[in-house]
């Protein structure tokens, strides 16, 4: 079975990352893609391995909408074909590289590394918070050493926020101790949690101005391939549950895409709608959640080391496993009906 899901949108970069001369060179699905955009600002995505000899395109040049393999000179365009060999006039049909469907939603662009006749961009997920006056942010990014799905067990349990996070974003048992109410959708699980009658998080109090016991929840779609859409806050259990004066609210945009097997790109904000003209508040949430992640990162590589180290051992599920083994069981599906299904073959038009 294939490891990985093709026909699905994955984010690929944050849209800075690739300027108006920027080739920028990142390994997705095991497979080396080179990001450029057209003098029109379309982003171009293509296989970053020249067909010629194999030099990355990456250590190449742009010129104009084409780039140019600086190993022996041939000439792409953003559809892939060879425009251009120096010293040869005719350019054998073969001489091309295969270039990806992308589009930009708001601040991510992303890639479709499947069939490109199946190219729905329908499909991609309202991430609103990324371009949106009411909220504000600062945009992330790590790469962790381990395998994509231990990443999605990580986000799809909440429960090890009163551990992993016990410092940061945790503070208490009581998130652990709160059961999960999952719901499968059609390409994804739903999860809230809501914690009720605990103790704000260390950076919540930093923020906020709690006294007493306070009310948090977490509210999320986890959509294929393994895109987080966050809804989360805190507010004192002393208000009513309709009064949010006083409470802090947060949106967090969460992309993860597969490296290798081994290795995974992970994008990440935590947007606020409080204090929108205090630049520290943005930052201090940012740092928050990096400093979170960071711990994340740790305990997912020395886990990936663990299996590694002893693949035969099985793990044993709990009851906090719920939402984690539905989204298991929902992408391994799809992954085998995607094996099942039979290539798309395009249909040449015939020249009178």
């Amino acid at each position: 079975m294939n490891m990985f899901l093709k026909n699905c949108w994955y984010v690929a970069a944050w849209d800075h990352e690739i300027l108006g001369d920027t080739l920028l060179s990142r390994t997705l699905l095991g497979q080396p893609v080179l990001f450029y955009r057209k003098e029109d600002g379309t982003v171009v995505a293509m296989d970053n391995k020249c067909c010629h000899r194999h030099a990355p395109l990456h250590m190449g040049r742009k010129e104009g909408d084409c780039v140019r393999c600086m190993y022996h000179g041939a000439k792409y365009d953003a559809t892939g074909a060879c425009v251009e060999v120096p010293g040869q006039e005719r350019i054998p049909p073969k001489l091309r590289q295969r270039v990806y469907p992308t589009a930009q939603r708001k601040r991510w662009v992303w890639i479709w590394m499947g069939d490109p006749a199946l190219a729905d961009d329908t499909l991609i997920p309202d991430t609103f918070s990324l371009a949106h006056p009411d909220w504000r942010w600062k945009p992330s990014y790590l790469h962790y050493e381990c395998n994509y799905l231990l990443i999605s067990d990580n986000l799809l349990d909440f429960s090890h926020l009163s551990y992993v996070h016990e410092k940061t974003f945790g503070g208490s048992p009581n998130i652990a101790e709160a059961r999960p109410e999952v719901q499968r959708m059609a390409r994804g699980v739903r999860v809230s949690r809501p914690v009720r009658g605990t103790v704000p998080a260390p950076y919540h109090q930093r923020l906020g101005s709690f006294e007493g016991k306070v009310d948090r929840w977490f509210r999320y779609d986890f959509h294929v391939p393994g895109i987080l859409l966050l809804d989360a806050g805190v507010k004192s259990t002393a208000t009513p549950d309709d009064d949010m004066s006083g409470a802090l609210q947060f949106h967090s945009c969460q992309a993860i895409t597969p490296e290798t097997e081994k290795s995974t790109h992970y994008f990440f904000m935590q947007a606020h709608n409080f204090r929108l003209d205090d630049a520290v508040v943005t930052e201090s949430i940012d740092q928050s959640q990096k400093r979170a992640f960071i711990e994340d990162k740790q305990i997912l590589e020395a886990q990936q080391q663990m299996i590694d180290n002893s693949p035969e051992s099985p793990m044993v599920a709990m009851a906090a496993d719920a939402g984690l083994m539905q989204y298991r069981r929902l992408l391994s599906e799809l992954i085998d009906l995607e094996s099942k299904a039979p290539a798309v073959i395009p249909l040449i038009p015939v020249t009178p």
